[in-house]
């Protein structure tokens, strides 16, 4: 599969799962939106281009590991499925990406069908942790403000202290966890971790914590000494979902137990699709789709 495809059948589940909670958001929201004067904020943290040619991917992650064009490949292009739902919509859109000439290629795709639609539509060029951070001020400082929020990266540029600051505010979280295609490549097998600040901004803990969750000491004694071999525990990919999950219960109620699970065609599994409210409703309903997506 060459990196100008649109991406596989895991990119499907995503987009068709989180349009499909979209719709739910917007049928309830809008019985309610008026009678309790609720403004709906829809923001996107890595908006991308808009392009199915090419896909936004983490540099570094490149650069360290040997990512296959099928990885590569995934498309983030909720922008267009979002904007095109057929109801009243949200108040307030905002689009972020880090690179500029993407940004401004997205504002022209969808541009034309904002003319047809009027929607209010914000475009900006910038670092995502930024922008969630004021998004977060702004509602903590305006009640009234509700959002649906997609963090859908192509690898670890999301700081937990951005997601912390998404407590206490009426947020509905939907986030693309990079379990097995640049997590579990970061933890190496010996625990060195060369890459441990990266691990620690991601998921907010300390290297001891990550040290312990995901590795083990085995003694083995010699005539003369003691020696303790570093191993990795079994099942990394599916410890790194779970741990990151059970992150986001420290900041929201209700989150799913099990995020949708997305392989690629050697089945190994690459990201995993986690979602996070305050409302068990929500919970519910993601939890449901993300049910129907996986059979």
């Amino acid at each position: 599969m060459s990196k100008d495809t649109w991406g596989g059948s895991w990119t499907e589940q995503k987009l068709n799962a989180f349009a499909k909670y979209v719709n739910a958001y917007l049928t309830i929201m809008n019985k309610y939106r008026d009678k309790f004067g609720w403004k709906l904020i829809y923001f996107d943290a890595f908006a991308g281009s808009g392009k199915r040619s090419s896909a936004k991917t983490d540099n570094q992650a490149l650069l360290l590991f040997d990512i296959t064009p099928e990885e590569e490949s995934l498309y983030q292009g909720a922008a267009e499925r979002v904007i095109r739902i057929e109801q009243q919509g949200f108040d307030y859109y905002y689009f972020i990406e880090n690179d500029e000439a993407s940004i401004k290629d997205l504002e022209n795709i969808l541009s034309p069908i904002n003319i047809e639609k009027n929607l209010n539509l914000h475009f900006c060029s910038g670092n995502a942790n930024e922008y969630l951070n004021t998004l977060a001020d702004t509602m903590k400082n305006n009640k009234n403000f509700s959002s649906l929020v997609l963090i859908d990266p192509f690898g670890m540029q999301v700081n937990w202290d951005s997601i912390k600051k998404l407590n206490n505010t009426r947020t509905d979280l939907w986030i693309l966890i990079p379990s097995g295609i640049i997590i579990n490549r970061l933890l190496d097998s010996n625990g060195k971790l060369p890459n441990i600040d990266k691990l620690v901004a991601f998921f907010g803990l300390s290297e001891q914590e990550l040290k312990e969750y995901f590795y083990t000491r085995k003694m083995e004694t010699s005539l003369f000494d003691i020696d303790k071999e570093v191993q990795k525990k079994s099942e990394p990919i599916q410890r790194i979902a779970e741990l990151y999950i059970r992150q986001l219960k420290t900041i929201f109620k209700e989150v799913t137990q099990k995020p949708l699970e997305m392989r690629n065609s050697r089945n190994v599994p690459i990201y995993h699709f986690a979602f996070a409210s305050n409302n068990k409703t929500a919970l519910k309903i993601a939890s449901d789709i993300i049910g129907k997506e996986t059979k």
